[in-house]
């Protein structure tokens, strides 16, 4: 989320209207008012998220107008206390209560208008999008069995036949195009509620919400990317190179972006699927964790267990007993349902879940130590005030996981016994390729998908242009094209969850940036003198002490002061963390790519 992906933030919504008051507001009044927001909030939030479970667990025509009902409900009184929020503006509050009122004006993914039809009609459109998505199948017209994301996701991963991967690329961006009428009318309403809040649209809405201007933000992750760029086109030239030697001139270029299709994901975000033909000669480890895990017959829930184990060592308590009583697994049989990996807050408190359809392999099995990262933050905050039951900022959520991932080296694999012994450093070039094949390789796609929605919301791309747009900048940032000609009649961005599920996309940007930052940190607690890429926090409780810190603060504070709690002290967001873990394999691409060509036309 996604890869993995993730938690699935729907807007944070609520509340209730308060008495307009006819004389100056007091801070009084001010404190009073944050209080009754984080009460309502709560309770308005646990209705639409019972709602929004059933309908992501069981999609039919009804739990999706149950589900748009309360999530109408719900982002109306956000709005409507956003927006009351505003008569405190310029009165001088204590810090918590300031700090609180600016969550709640910045709380909304999506802002309703004013209007309750267009509201309405907002909340019916984030519905429907959800659910075109999720019942999103490809009936191939030869009369074979029609396939869904997750069987055309593995035809992606697995075939090297160049026509069967483009025909499953084409029949899964094929169901997008009835998302995109709805989109555009969607963009209009959001973008109207976004206006009354005092927001220029939607995206400006979304990038205030990084404890910096919108325009500070927008720059602070070109500098990100700026950091990370070298690392990346290094991987896409020797990508490139390899997958010209196997399927030739005819197929991919040799200075062009590489064909999407190719890349062993559906969005060529993650290439982590081509490790086999990419590997370097003697770079084997000796050891495969799908077949390990396999072999030793681990099932979906034991799966889960080994990720609450890791956690357990640092010095969290077990999950509740209800979150294996109520979790899903596994794909039901007999309903559709969201098969993308997400982590719930039901109540807010200890009724946390996670939704997959694990496969025993070693991507669900760090799948679920990411998803489980969400879970245990969310516990650690519960005790605050519901504004603050959030992360630091949006990209901490989705961080925290894939750092606890980080740790699953073969050294931790040795000591929860599904591994003999760890390979010897001489092998780690390979298991620094096949890791960078998923986070190095994401790191454009996670800039990208937002700085599209930016332009679109702001106007600078219109309806007519939103295709050309889109894959203007999947070249621009991550140098791949499409398997076929597009046209405007296709509306490829919905093809990815994230869009027509309007879950905000840079934070995945700034995770994969995080979680590196946070690794290094969390290892120096840990005195690891091994190389970043082989150390490891399991077991260590200096290390879970200052995690379980920084999990508790929540969204009490800037999230620089956050991030120091876990990187010895640094404030700032610094991608050398990614450089310095991927050194040795940057060393050896730039080898290897010596006399080939580097970018693309």
């Amino acid at each position: 989320m996604f890869r993995r992906i993730l938690l699935v933030f729907l807007p944070i919504l609520a509340l209730a209207q308060a008495p307009a008051a006819k004389k100056p507001p007091t801070v009084q009044e001010a404190q009073q008012f944050i209080e009754r927001a984080n009460d309502r909030l709560l309770e308005l939030m646990i209705d639409f998220s019972l709602a929004d479970w059933t309908r992501a667990t069981n999609i039919t025509d009804d739990t999706e107008r149950m589900a748009a009902k309360l999530n109408d409900r719900l982002m109306s009184a956000n709005a409507q206390m956003a927006k009351e929020a505003a008569r405190f503006n310029g009165l001088k509050l204590p810090a918590e209560t300031a700090r609180q009122m600016k969550l709640l004006k910045l709380s909304l993914t999506a802002a309703p208008p004013a209007d309750k039809k267009s509201s309405a009609e907002l909340a019916r459109l984030l519905a429907e999008m959800e659910g075109i998505y999720g019942k999103g199948k490809y009936c191939p017209e030869d009369g074979k069995p029609c396939q869904d994301l997750g069987d055309l996701s593995r035809i992606i991963a697995r075939s090297r036949n160049p026509k069967e991967l483009e025909a499953a690329w084409k029949g899964w961006h094929a169901i997008s195009k009835p998302i995109r009428e709805h989109y555009v009318r969607f963009v209009q309403l959001s973008n109207q509620g976004a206006k009354e809040l005092g927001f220029e649209d939607t995206g400006a809405m979304w990038r205030s919400k990084y404890d910096m201007s919108p325009e500070a933000y927008a720059k602070e992750v070109d500098r990100l990317w700026e950091q990370v760029k070298p690392l990346y086109m290094s991987l896409h030239t020797y990508v490139r190179w390899k997958l010209r030697e196997k399927y030739g001139d005819a197929v991919v270029p040799a200075k062009g972006p590489i064909p999407a299709h190719l890349l062993g994901n559906m969005w060529a975000q993650e290439w982590g699927a081509l490790y086999p033909e990419l590997a370097p000669k003697n770079a084997d480890p000796g050891y495969d964790l799908t077949k390990i895990l396999n072999a030793r017959k681990v099932d979906a829930k034991q799966m889960v267990r080994y990720g609450e184990q890791f956690f357990s060592s640092l010095g969290f308590d077990p999950l509740p007993p209800t979150f294996w009583t109520r979790s899903q697994f596994l794909k039901p049989r007999d309903r559709e349902v969201v098969c993308h990996a997400s982590a719930w807050d039901i109540d807010f408190s200890e009724d946390i879940r996670i939704k997959m359809c694990i496969e025993i392999n070693d991507e669900d099995f760090t799948t679920v130590h990411h998803e489980l990262g969400h879970n245990y933050y969310q516990r650690e905050y519960k005790n605050l005030p519901f504004l603050y039951r959030d992360s630091a900022n949006d990209g901490f959520h989705e961080a925290i996981g894939d750092t606890v991932a980080l740790s699953v080296t073969p050294e931790y694999l040795v000591k929860i016994g599904l591994l003999d012994k760890a390979p010897p450093q001489d092998k780690d070039i390979g298991l620094l390729l096949k890791r960078a094949l998923d986070k190095v390789a994401f790191l454009p796609f996670g800039l990208l998908v937002d700085k599209w929605r930016w332009q679109v919301f702001s106007g600078a791309v219109p309806p007519a242009k939103y295709n050309e747009a889109w894959w203007s900048l999947r070249k621009q940032y991550q140098g791949v094209a499409p398997p076929v000609a597009r046209t405007e009649e296709d509306f490829d961005p919905g093809a990815k969850y994230h869009v027509p599920g309007n879950t905000p996309y840079s934070r995945y940007f700034l995770a994969a940036i995080l979680q590196f930052q946070m690794h290094r940190g969390l290892s120096q607690i840990a005195v690891c003198t091994d190389a970043l890429h082989r150390c490891s926090i399991y077991e260590n409780k200096a290390a879970g002490a200052k995690l379980k810190q920084m999990l508790a603060m929540g969204a009490s504070k800037p999230w620089p002061e956050a991030l120091a709690v876990v990187t010895n002290g640094q404030k700032q967001m610094d991608a050398t963390a990614i450089v310095d873990y991927f050194a040795p394999l940057k060393k050896w691409l730039d080898e290897q790519n010596q006399g080939k060509p580097t970018g693309w036309e």
